[in-house]
């Protein structure tokens, strides 16, 4: 097998390992803490009004598809004989059928409660079967509801009935608060690994049919080698711009995520590699929800927070931060797709 073969054999190895990796880094995988309330619709074996409840879960994203949880709660009915009072505790195992913004799971739990009714007390076993709806309204707050059937067995204790099972149904109504940013896919800023050097026995290989840098300019024309990759260039081959996907801040804030830190950090590096030191002007934009007003501050302060970053990084490009607000979308404000797009900061080389 020639040389160039294994290089090539031994890069899209590589590149397919790197892959699964990363696949298994970006999968959110954060801790939860879930409060919620009851409405509790008691059957008619107990012979008491319905009722209400509240609790708490803390839980664990554990894949794309389940969530592990451990839920405490509180619930009480009145009846013509006094007040059921119902403490008790689930581990819950949900079962999403995708991640999307609405997304739908049912949920099987088993667990315990202890009941106090007509002057008895007893503890039993519950086990719930269900299914819910979240809402994802940011990354780190979502809505939460689900309908669960309760089967409650009291080992011997009947409570002045006739029976010692109990079937009752909830429906719980909270939010979920993940811990930590959400994965999100890095921008690769890698740049491009030198051409193998060829043989002397090899014909030497013509620039006009080489793009070193990938930038869409061919090696006899480019007077800006090594550019940026995903930067768009003019007809010489020098950046013009590049849009800093993946780099998002707390909301409604100009505090920079952990994962933009590190999309920042190679951005610097690439700067700091590159030979050109031409001024750099640093555009925020927002999407349209807030005030006019309100976004136009809000993106300078971002672009402002980026511009610190990279002189923290020892960047020494004049760089120079400028909001514009909504003023300029890229796509329509009206779904949320599209304001995604509109929510971004972008880098402008002013001197090509």
């Amino acid at each position: 097998m020639k040389k160039s073969h294994l290089l090539a054999f031994a890069a899209l190895t590589g590149a397919g390992m790197m892959s699964l990796a990363q696949a298994d880094e970006l999968e959110d995988k954060r801790f939860y803490v879930a409060p919620f309330a009851t409405f509790l619709n008691t059957g008619g074996d107990r012979g008491a009004d319905d009722g209400w409840g509240a609790g708490a879960g803390i839980g664990k994203i554990l894949n794309k598809h389940f969530n592990l949880e451990v839920r405490g709660f509180y619930q009480e009915a009145d009846s013509y004989h006094g007040t059921w009072e119902m403490p008790g505790g689930t581990v819950d195992l949900q079962y999403y059928f995708s991640r999307n913004k609405l997304a739908p799971y049912t949920v099987i739990a088993a667990g315990g409660m202890n009941t106090t009714a007509h002057g008895s007390e007893a503890g039993s076993f519950i086990g719930e079967a269900g299914a819910g709806v979240t809402y994802e309204i940011n990354d780190n707050f979502l809505l939460r509801t689900d309908i669960r059937y309760r089967y409650n067995n009291n080992f011997g204790t009947q409570f002045n009935r006739n029976t010692d099972e109990f079937h009752d149904m909830t429906m719980n109504f909270g939010f979920v608060v993940p811990f930590g940013p959400k994965p999100t896919a890095p921008v690769n800023f890698t740049m491009p690994e030198p051409m193998p050097v060829a043989m002397p026995t090899e014909k030497p290989m013509d620039c006009s049919m080489m793009d070193s840098d990938s930038d869409g300019v061919n090696d006899c024309k480019d007077k800006c080698p090594e550019t940026m990759a995903n930067s768009k260039v003019d007809f010489k081959g020098c950046p013009v711009s590049l849009e800093l996907k993946g780099v998002n801040f707390k909301v409604n804030s100009a505090e920079l995520t952990m994962g933009a830190m590190g999309i920042l950090d190679r951005v610097a590096a690439s700067l700091n590699k590159y030979p050109e030191k031409v001024d750099i002007e640093v555009r925020g934009h927002t999407s349209s929800e807030g005030s006019d007003a309100h976004n136009l501050k809000l993106s300078q302060k971002r672009s402002q927070s980026v511009v610190n970053y990279l002189k923290m990084k020892h960047v020494t490009n004049r760089l120079v931060a400028k909001g514009f607000g909504e003023s300029q979308p890229i796509a329509d404000n009206v779904t949320e797709q599209g304001r995604s797009l509109n929510r971004r900061v972008e880098l402008v080389w002013l001197g090509n």
